[in-house]
């Protein structure tokens, strides 16, 4: 019986679905699989030991979390072309001698909003959050065709430095993928403008979480022709979706990203084809 030992890597990470997700869906698998929580905070290892460690007993991958997903990269022997963009890795996979480091949240992105939002406008989005999340986020959306995206930080340098790097990928991988999809820098305070005319609200940052509960912006700069995406998914059902759901706006949680992020961490790690729709019917149980 084929068997694997994986894990995660983050800070805090106690109340990660993660372990369950993946073990449960390799169960239906006939797989023996452990997944293993490897928290900085309680082993006092930052993610370099952790990973050393990891590989030296014989783990076939790790997931990669907050606030990990930078830090990793030099200790690494390779990237993905959209890890490498992303300068963000959530998965690591052990080949061999080598240390082969992915992103799978911008995948899990995109395909949570293409089934979750089906047919959703994408003239002109707004995103709050351009952290390692918000990055695979945003390149999800200009990936999906979204016309003008505009990123919104509490630090004005990280949104601009991340849509100049989104602005310059596009353009240079223009013709590959006919989606020219233009990224701009906005402040916090062109919230109500921007929110007026868009199409969509991201939102990308921990506000709302168990632990960071609240708005991210103030509720009435919602309206009910405005779509809102949150990627917080515990709770699934954040103030933010609850206030865009009151006014009859279309939304999505984060459920599917973290289970799309977690079947295409575990095709990379087992190299079989998860079922998308047993393991959300599975965080459904979970949460």
């Amino acid at each position: 019986m084929t068997s694997y030992l994986t894990g995660l890597i983050g800070s805090g990470i106690g109340p990660s679905l993660s372990p369950p997700l993946h073990e449960r869906e390799a169960a239906h698998h006939g797989l023996r699989y452990v997944y293993r929580l490897l928290d900085t905070d309680r082993l006092g290892d930052d993610v370099g030991e952790l990973l050393r460690t990891a590989r030296r007993f014989g783990y076939d991958g790790v997931n990669i979390t907050h606030p990990c997903k930078q830090a990793v990269i030099p200790h690494l022997d390779e990237l993905s072309p959209d890890a490498a963009m992303l300068s963000a890795v959530n998965t690591v996979v052990f080949d061999g001698e080598r240390a082969v480091g992915h992103n799978t949240d911008w995948t899990g992105f995109a395909e949570s909003f293409t089934r979750g939002l089906p047919g959703a406008a994408t003239r002109h989005v707004v995103q709050l959050g351009a952290g390692g999340a918000g990055a695979a986020v945003a390149y999800a959306l200009l990936t999906l065709g979204v016309d003008v995206l505009t990123i919104v930080d509490a630090d004005p340098a990280r949104a601009a430095a991340l849509a100049d790097r989104l602005a310059a990928h596009h353009a240079a991988h223009h013709a590959a993928h006919h989606s020219a999809g233009r990224a701009r820098q906005g402040g916090t305070g062109d919230l109500p403008a921007l929110l007026a005319e868009a199409d969509g609200l991201v939102h990308a940052t921990p506000t709302g979480m168990a632990h960071h509960p609240g708005l991210p912006l103030p509720a009435e700069l919602l309206r009910p022709g405005l779509w809102v995406a949150d990627i917080v998914y515990r709770p699934l059902e954040t103030e933010l979706l609850k206030r865009a759901r009151a006014l009859g706006c279309r939304t999505l949680d984060g459920g599917g990203m973290v289970v799309f992020q977690a079947a295409h961490a575990f095709r990379l790690f087992t190299g079989r084809t998860p079922d998308a729709e047993r393991m959300l019917a599975h965080l459904t149980e979970l949460t």
